[in-house]
């Protein structure tokens, strides 16, 4: 592990490969699982104020779970908000087009009618952040629905925090991301 401003970074972070490969898995980590993604407290103001701007890119199922049940919910296994589930299966928030199943909330920003990507959970993705009272970790989380996307990244020699940048940005500033990058780079030429 390295630390970098308060940010406890596995080495997996740094060693593994990741590049998503939606022609293979088809969405999979929308729809997998027995909860939906991590909410951050800042993130339920967001979802409930674009909600209105998301709606329309949604299919009709996932609109019923949302007015149902909010824009977020509370996991039954440990109390933290999470997107919430069309009939306990995938986010409500997914889309499925030709076969493959992506973020309406990602569908509308990129159409330009909202300034929020998705919930920076789903961005960080293969990335999962833990938070305690004096630190974070910041973990690479291994799931076998990415196995394609380990094949893909190995392929382009894309390790994890590369394919990550953006989030790991929008997370925690590109001087951090820059540390980051200068740890990784040193570890690599000294990997004991």
């Amino acid at each position: 592990m390295i630390e970098i401003d308060g940010k406890v970074v596995s080495l997996d972070v740094l060693d593994q490969y990741f590049s998503c490969d939606l022609s293979k898995c088809k969405g999979a980590c929308c729809v997998e699982g027995d909860a939906g993604a991590p909410v951050l407290e800042a993130e339920k103001e967001i979802l409930q104020a674009i909600w209105p701007k998301v709606k329309p890119h949604l299919p009709t199922d996932g609109v019923q779970a949302i007015e149902e049940q909010g824009v977020w919910v509370a996991d039954p296994n440990d109390g933290e908000a999470v997107t919430p589930l069309v009939e306990g299966k995938h986010c409500a928030y997914t889309i499925f087009e030709k076969g493959t199943a992506w973020c309406g909330i990602e569908k509308a920003w990129r159409a330009g009618e909202i300034d929020f990507q998705k919930p920076l959970s789903c961005h960080l993705y293969p990335i999962r952040i833990q938070r305690y009272p004096d630190f974070e970790a910041v973990n690479y989380e291994r799931w076998h629905i990415c196995k394609p996307a380990c094949s893909c990244g190995a392929k382009q020699k894309t390790a994890v925090y590369e394919f990550c940048k953006s989030a790991l940005v929008r997370a925690y500033g590109e001087e951090w991301y820059k540390k980051l990058k200068m740890a990784a780079d040193w570890h690599s030429e000294n990997p004991d």
